[in-house]
């Protein structure tokens, strides 16, 4: 835009009405008449006229009343915002000179003005009233100017604070972002490149001519050009008119983060761009929707790793840790892969996740509290609640168990932060244990020097009922968990082959209680109720492992033999009759493991009655097998 004081035209009609460069130092009014003041604008010296140049700055009146060199009439003003380019635009247009303004100097032109006080009640039509004129109807109504006007407001802080353009440039900015969509066209753009297609219109595969559709989060690629600190004030704005969706919000603090935050490590951290990086970090957290779901858990974790690498403040860690919380059911076991604090043991910081897990249970403990079943009616709904509850509880449940394989190659784990962690899962969250084996296995593989009592506490997490086929399978062959482990295993699979083979619930459960030793209140199942044998009882039991491996042998024949499905019936009467042989035929083998563990305490000295002292003989080392006659 072009503006100028036309009421000097005339009187300077005989110059070019030009600043001219004498020098790279002097400039000067290309005119026959004498320059009278000297204006010095740090380095650069304005040869100009008093008359044009006082009838409109205040500022420059004092300055020449209270200078003392009356011979050039010289004055020094080095610290005009803009410098000598924001001067030249002053000076032009008290010429009456046309100046031409954009987005790129306005701002630099108003503090300019302001600092001289080129005010109306100097001269009405003044430089500040133009400018502002400009701005309200030209600048702040185009998106790109708005955006282009706040980042040079910058250079001219405090100056542009105090004249409150940095917080009319906001406003403006957060309410055409909060326009109906429909109402954007794709002009308003500048920083996103656009595709063929979203040139206005779209040519379809069927001919039809279709409108481009703008959609909400069309603003969010061109805020990412803003410094933090007006980046905030926008959003900030933005939420305050509450129109715009928290899903939006979590989609402009995602992308600004991925655009600003570097993929560093540790080595990063103590660079030039530390701190910048951290106050990202924490004005982001501070930013983050209240509602759940609004950004994705993912990004929450990266964001977290980030801010301990970085330090950030205790506070903003808390509120990221209380957010992932919310959506731990949403994360996957790697990115809980958090870096442990510096000095502290270990590759992986443990309590952070501990933190997480309470976070997600109280979050359930309150659903459960806040919508109790108060009419019948509503029985139904929180029916669909509970359900959805306890889909995040199975999902949290298989997050922490890959989790717990992971952390499980660290060398340095201590196991009570292993154990922990694991317990608390709530059990019925974990109805099968096949992820929480897999991760002791791997601890035990990965911790070879563990003592005994170590495998029996880690190993009474798992509950062997709740262990698949082919979780039992790799059980009965894992050499590193103890004896009295395969044991159970080996039984409930027993158990379970024969309930699938007819045997009927009640003839089970006898079986079962024929099975189980006095000590134990009659059931055999998760190692936490298991009895509280040492390690030495159980190595007493090695003489007879061959029994054990014949029974994973038979099990296998059994699982075989029931895959073949016959169509007569005597048939499927023979197998079924060869299943429970099988079964009564491991129950005595059992019977008699059991009673050899109860002599061996009483005696040690002694062999169990039930065994054959010429079996015991001839029993190999755990490691070999033989076949069952």
């Amino acid at each position: 835009m072009g503006i100028a004081d036309p009421s000097w035209k005339y009187f300077w009609g005989f110059c070019s009405l030009t600043i001219s460069r004498q020098s790279s130092i002097c400039r000067y009014v290309a005119t026959e008449l004498a320059a009278d003041l000297v204006v010095n604008v740090g380095d650069i010296k304005f040869c100009l006229h008093k008359f044009p140049l006082l009838s409109k700055s205040a500022r420059l009146q004092k300055l020449l009343a209270n200078s003392n060199n009356e011979v050039n009439n010289e004055v020094h003003i080095p610290d005009i915002p803009g410098g000598a380019s924001a001067f030249e635009i002053c000076a032009k247009f008290c010429y009456g000179m046309v100046v031409t303004l954009n987005p790129y100097n306005v701002i630099a032109a108003r503090c300019a003005a302001e600092y001289l006080e080129m005010h109306e009640v100097v001269e009405k039509g003044n430089l500040i009233y133009k400018i502002d004129i400009f701005l309200n109807t030209g600048i702040f109504r185009s998106w790109k100017d708005s955006i282009i006007v706040l980042q040079t407001t910058r250079s001219f802080y405090p100056w542009s604070e105090e004249l409150k353009v940095i917080g009319r440039s906001v406003d403006y900015i957060a309410l055409m972002a909060t326009v109906d969509p429909g109402q954007v066209d794709w002009s308003y753009t500048y920083s996103r490149r656009k595709l063929p297609s979203e040139n206005g219109i779209d040519l379809q595969w069927n001919g039809v001519r279709q409108q481009m559709t703008v959609p909400k989060d069309w603003w969010v690629e061109d805020l990412c050009e803003l410094e933090i600190d007006f980046y905030k004030r926008v959003i900030v704005a933005i939420k305050s008119k509450r129109i715009m969706s928290g899903d939006v919000i979590g989609e402009a603090l995602k992308a600004y983060a991925l655009k600003w935050l570097p993929a560093f490590g540790r080595d990063q951290v103590h660079s030039s761009e530390a701190t910048r990086n951290r106050s990202l970090v924490e004005t982001v957290i501070w930013l983050l929707p209240s509602e759940k779901g609004c950004v994705p858990c993912g990004f929450l974790l990266k964001l977290l790793k980030a801010g301990t690498l970085l330090d950030i403040g205790e506070t903003a860690k808390r509120e990221l840790v209380k957010k992932v919380g919310m959506q731990l059911d949403e994360a996957s076991a790697v990115d809980l892969l958090l870096p442990a604090p510096v000095g502290e043991g270990g590759l992986y910081d443990i309590d952070i996740v501990q933190n997480m897990v309470e976070e997600f249970l109280i979050q359930v403990q309150s659903a459960r509290i806040g919508h109790p079943a108060v009419e019948d009616e509503l029985l139904a709904d929180e029916r669909a609640s509970s359900s959805v509850s306890y889909a995040s509880k199975l999902a949290v449940s298989k997050v922490i168990d890959g989790y717990l394989v992971e952390i499980a190659h660290d060398p340095d784990l201590p196991l009570t932060k292993f154990i922990e962690l694991a317990e608390m899962v709530p059990d019925a969250a974990r109805p099968v244990h096949d992820g929480l084996y897999r991760a002791i296995d791997m601890y035990l593989k990965e911790h070879p020097g563990i003592t005994k009592s170590e495998k029996k506490r880690i190993c009474k997490l798992m509950d062997c009922r709740k262990l698949s086929i082919d979780a039992c399978t790799h059980a009965t062959q894992n050499e590193r968990l103890p004896l009295r482990v395969v044991v159970q295993v080996l039984f409930f699979e027993q158990v379970r082959c024969g309930a699938s083979g007819g045997l009927g619930s009640v003839d089970i459960s006898g079986a079962i209680r024929t099975l189980l030793p006095p000590e134990n209140g009659g059931s055999i199942g998760s190692s936490r109720t298991a009895t509280t044998n040492t390690e030495e009882d159980w190595d007493g039991v090695a003489a007879i492992s061959d029994d054990l491996r014949s029974i994973k042998r038979e099990l296998e024949a059994m699982r075989v033999g029931g895959g073949k499905r016959g169509g007569g019936d005597v048939k499927k009467t023979s197998k079924v009759s060869s299943k429970m042989r099988g079964i009564l035929k491991s129950s005595r083998i059992f019977s008699r493991l059991l009673s050899h563990n109860q002599n061996s305490r009483s005696d040690t000295s002694e062999s169990p009655g039930s065994v054959n002292p010429g079996e015991t003989k001839s029993t190999p080392s755990r490691n070999r097998r033989r076949s069952m006659s």
